[in-house]
């Protein structure tokens, strides 16, 4: 191999010559990110020019790599572009706007544009084009070079690309001086270097794919493998390719494509291949002597068969049976990728006949509730890629597909729950903790539709979100009336903790911000008027209360297990121990400087808080058990190690001081370092952004149907409702002192209220960009500013725990603030009244100010 460096023009000029490439490389794929990156390099080297800088350094493009094409002859030079097809692409299109846009003007200029770097003037066809693009780009590409514009592909990148310098052409064009655009075409042909790597003709092409991919200009699984098959059809290529591959390339991504190759391994019995050794992996079945051409066509046109039944997984719709489509569409609401490979299996198994569409139906309703069941008791998912991978190579033969798969998932080590652990954690556990949002919602959306109302609710089209009946922030009437039913050592805060987030006091609404956080009196008129069964039956009792909290679980337990099948051998109660587990796991994540009680971890795990007392007593080896105490910040008077060593040489008031545990002058531990169980449940939620506020995820809507307020005025409204009106000018400030800095206010959709966030970068919700602080109305206990710095972990700049130390120090200024390093995990809160202080209000905005900075890269500490 041969490298030099050169310039565009002097790779192009000259004599008639062509640079193919081959029909198995990725297409065009430069963004419009890629595209302004490229239009600035050339305009500072244009400048260059204009200033006579003749001198200055050039800019360095890239590399190319050039291999003789097997199609080369002595008189016409043909190369294949092994790599830096984007590049050539690129810069081809930018010359043909240049031509077009001098056309009229200059027509002798375009036409010498076009004969130097575009065409071979005295050939045709595809010989004609100087730079012949692989199929999929070539009539696009074709089009734009000789000026024959009639094929438009929406979409397309070619034509994007072009389009996009036709725009900056106009942009930069000055009738003063019209040389200008002669120094931009002069800046790409001879002030962009490229080194050109030259492969000798015995050179092994294909290991230069595998090393550009090694060493940073990174090909996927899926370009690899592509390039590696097109390569090894020497002369069926052309063939597969049109007949095969590019209808395969046309329906999916090249993202969903390595997706379906790697599901192709998986079905032929390989369970432990990892995606991202893919290539890897097929190519070493290849490598037998015997595979020739035709075993590899055989392997795509496989792939183009299965490539039908994989988009049915990726689009429901497209599913020709309506009870199939039915289960597929809720696997697909659920985002239950990770089940691809059974799911796989029986679309397969059912077009070669080996099951029909009603025993489908069945198998698809074992994997549903394989996922829902688990996902309410609680079950981790961290196993279920090994398991769902599993199921090709394992699913018995003996026994027919769905009573295969029905075994299979029952097997002990699956961990599917039976339906006594089922009726037990839809009584106990908080339901609202776990899972995703719209996992939780489907949940609630199947129950409903077991009802079977004769007027259903259309589910794809009302726009509904999860409702606690029993308010999370509960005003004094609901309070007092828990404590109507609490026993002599609870209290009203522990029942409204223990069942506030249970599967019982969950419902679906249109209408949550009306409900809010009403009495039940008034949420019973709200209800009433609902379309939805369920919400008609909780109006139809004369309270609501852990009675009837329970009554409407067991209802729901009932309806649960007739919906989703039960294992064939249940798991049963010994699994019990995995909530065990969920509490050692949350204790050694307390961070340092808190502590929780008893109660809470009780209603973070659904149990209650003698049996957590009791588990802690007597299992030694717990991280932190001494760090919960009981609702006061006190030791528990039944408190002892359950390692006797311990307990000879251990003061637990000791222990916890030195773990940064403050305490007050009444000997308890200080309440602003004490985690809830909401606390403790974002713990171990880690920063997923999909599984946080997920109902609450449209931004920014400042515009609304005629007659309806924006979210920005409910934020308000709801806001004025609770604080005064002190309180909301002084929030009105602060948003207007962060949309001066450049940043944005995001406004949620409505979950139980709505909510502003205060964002930074790119649109499209919390989940994009950064922000620091989200503001929320009262809801009856007044507004209040979350601090996201467990979001903010794994934000640049943020990750830097002393950044977001600082920022909480700089919080902590303000009068009335004072969030314990300890909550640096987590989401603490600060009351929206605080504001009303000019002296705190100048001090948040110059904290958000530093906090922009920091981000942006801009000022100093």
């Amino acid at each position: 191999m041969q490298a030099k460096e050169t310039l565009f023009a002097d790779l192009v000029q000259g004599r008639a010559q062509q640079f193919q490439v081959p029909l198995y490389q990725r297409t065009y794929s430069w963004t419009e990110k890629h595209l302004k990156q490229l239009w600035s390099d050339i305009l500072e080297q244009a400048g260059l020019l204009e200033s006579q800088e003749e001198k200055a350094s050039t800019h360095f493009l890239g590399s190319i790599v050039l291999a003789p094409s097997p199609q080369n002859e002595a008189t016409f030079p043909r190369w294949l572009v092994v790599d830096g097809q984007q590049r050539l692409t690129t810069l081809s299109l930018a010359l043909a706007a240049i031509r077009d846009h001098v056309a009229d003007t200059q027509p002798d200029e375009a036409e010498r544009i076009n004969e130097e770097y575009l065409i071979n003037k005295r050939k045709s066809g595809n010989d004609h084009l100087r730079l012949l693009p692989t199929q999929a780009d070539r009539p696009q590409f074709a089009a734009r070079v000789r000026g024959t514009l009639t094929d438009q592909v929406v979409g397309s990148g070619v034509a994007t690309a072009y389009a996009f310098f036709r725009k900056k052409l106009v942009e930069v064009d000055d009738p003063a001086a019209p040389q200008d655009v002669f120094r931009i075409e002069q800046a790409i042909t001879s002030r962009l270097t490229l080194v050109a790597v030259t492969a000798e003709p015995g050179d092994n092409v294909h290991r230069i794919f595998e090393s550009l991919n090694n060493t940073g200009l990174k090909l996927s699984q899926a370009d690899l493998l592509r390039n590696y098959l097109f390569m090894r059809l020497r002369t069926r290529g052309e063939h597969v390719y049109e007949t095969y591959w590019l209808p395969l390339q046309d329906s999916l991504s090249n993202d969903e494509l390595e997706q379906l190759m790697w599901l192709q391994l998986v079905l032929d019995g390989d369970d432990r291949v990892r995606r991202q050794d893919l290539y890897a992996a097929q190519q070493k079945r290849f490598e037998n002597p015997r595979t020739g051409e035709g075993e590899i066509e055989a392997y795509i046109r496989e792939l183009h068969r299965r490539s039908a039944l994989f988009r049915r997984l990726l689009h429901p719709e497209e599913e020709p049976s309506p009870p199939v489509r039915a289960a597929l569409r809720r696997l697909d609401a659920w985002q239950a990728a990770v089940t691809y490979p059974a799911l796989m299996l029986l679309l397969d198994r059912r077009e070669r006949g080996e099951l029909d569409s009603s025993e489908t139906v069945r198998a698809l309703a074992y994997i549903e509730s394989f996922l829902v069941r688990r996902m309410i008791c609680r079950v981790p998912t961290n196993n279920l890629n090994r398991i769902f991978q599993a199921v090709p190579g394992q699913l018995p033969r003996d026994v027919p597909v769905a009573e295969g798969l029905h075994q299979l998932l029952s097997s002990e080590n699956r961990f599917w729950p039976d339906d006594a652990e089922l009726r037990d954690k839809i009584r106990k556990a908080p339901f609202y903790q776990y899972g995703r949002w719209q996992q939780r919602k489907l949940v609630l959306q199947r129950l409903e539709e077991s009802y079977e109302h004769p007027e259903p609710v259309d589910f794809a089209v009302a726009q509904l979100t999860i409702e606690h009946v029993m308010p999370q922030s509960p005003s004094d009437e609901w309070l007092r009336e828990l404590g109507e039913e609490a026993a002599e050592d609870e209290t009203a805060e522990e029942l409204h903790a223990l069942f506030q987030h249970t599967l019982g006091n969950l419902t679906l609404t249109a209408v949550n911000s009306e409900l809010s956080n009403h009495p039940f009196e008034r949420k019973q008129d709200l209800l009433n008027g609902s379309h939805l069964e369920m919400n008609r039956r909780i109006a139809a009792t004369e309270r609501w209360g852990v009675r009837e909290i329970l009554a409407r679980a067991d209802e729901f337990a009932d309806r649960a297990i007739a919906l989703w099948p039960a294992p064939l051998r249940g798991v049963g109660r010994a699994e019990r121990s995995r909530d065990w587990q969920l509490a050692h796991q949350v204790l050694a994540a307390l961070p340092q400087g808190t502590w929780t009680s008893y109660g809470d971890l009780a209603a973070f795990l659904g149990s209650g808080a003698q049996a957590v007392g009791n588990h802690l007593a007597n299992t030694p080896g717990v991280a932190y058990a001494y760090r919960v105490l009981t609702s006061e910040g006190k030791v528990s008077d039944g408190f002892r190690w359950a390692t006797p060593q311990n307990a000879e040489s251990d003061d637990v008031r000791a222990r916890l001081a030195a773990d940064g545990v403050r305490f007050t002058a009444t000997g308890a531990a200080d309440p602003a370092q004490r985690l809830t169980a909401d606390d403790l449940a974002a713990l171990l939620a880690g920063t997923d952004d999909d599984d946080t506020d997920g109902e609450n995820t449209a931004h920014n809507n400042t515009v609304a149907a005629p007659g309806e307020e924006t979210r920005a005025e409910r934020f308000f409204r709801q806001l004025s409702a609770d604080d005064s009106p002190e309180t909301v000018e002084a929030v009105r400030a602060v948003l207007a002192h962060w949309e001066g800095l450049g940043g944005w206010i995001g406004h949620g959709a409505g979950h139980v209220t709505t909510s502003a966030y205060l964002m930074l970068g790119e649109a499209g919700g919390p989940g994009r960009g950064i922000w620091p602080l989200t503001l929320y109305p009262g809801t009856g206990r007044g507004g209040t500013a979350e601090v996201v710095f467990q979001y903010l972990a794994a934000r640049e700049p943020f990750i830097e725990r002393t950044l977001r130390a600082e920022f909480l120090a700089r919080l902590n200024t303000l009068d009335g603030v004072d969030i314990p390093e300890g909550k640096l995990e987590l989401r603490p809160n600060i009351p929206l009244a605080l504001l009303e202080k000019d002296r705190n209000r100048k001090l948040l905005t110059e904290t958000l100010t530093w906090f922009r900075d920091r981000w942006d890269g801009r000022g100093t500490s």
